[in-house]
């Protein structure tokens, strides 16, 4: 998948692995960085959402958003970002034609 980032300084800091690890600490700095290469090294969100089972689509007031796992509460949150919108009749979002995702940011969805 083509990975795109809402902010220019959270796309420096996955892309930098010092920076990554000042912000999140070594053991969590690896799996951020094995999800990207994951979301990276995946054609689709259907692939993506088979490698990691609580892959999942937010709702309420997050609808449209999605949530993959990182380590206890933290998660990527991101949406389908390819123009036009892979989308299904009724409106839901179409995982095995999502090609693009825009990254929101890493966020505890619990609080």
């Amino acid at each position: 998948m083509n990975i795109l980032f809402r902010d220019k300084s959270f796309e420096k800091e996955c892309n930098e692995n010092k920076l990554l690890i000042k912000r999140h600490g070594k053991p969590q700095a690896r799996k951020i960085r094995q999800r990207l290469d994951d979301m990276a090294a995946s054609e689709t969100l259907e692939v993506l959402g088979k490698i990691y089972p609580r892959c999942h689509e937010l709702s309420g007031d997050r609808g449209g958003q999605i949530s993959l796992d990182l380590d206890g509460q933290w998660r990527f949150i991101f949406v389908p970002a390819d123009n036009p919108p892979a989308s299904k009749p009724d409106g839901g979002i179409d995982w095995k034609n999502v090609r693009t995702i825009e990254i929101i940011g890493i966020e505890d969805t619990h609080e």
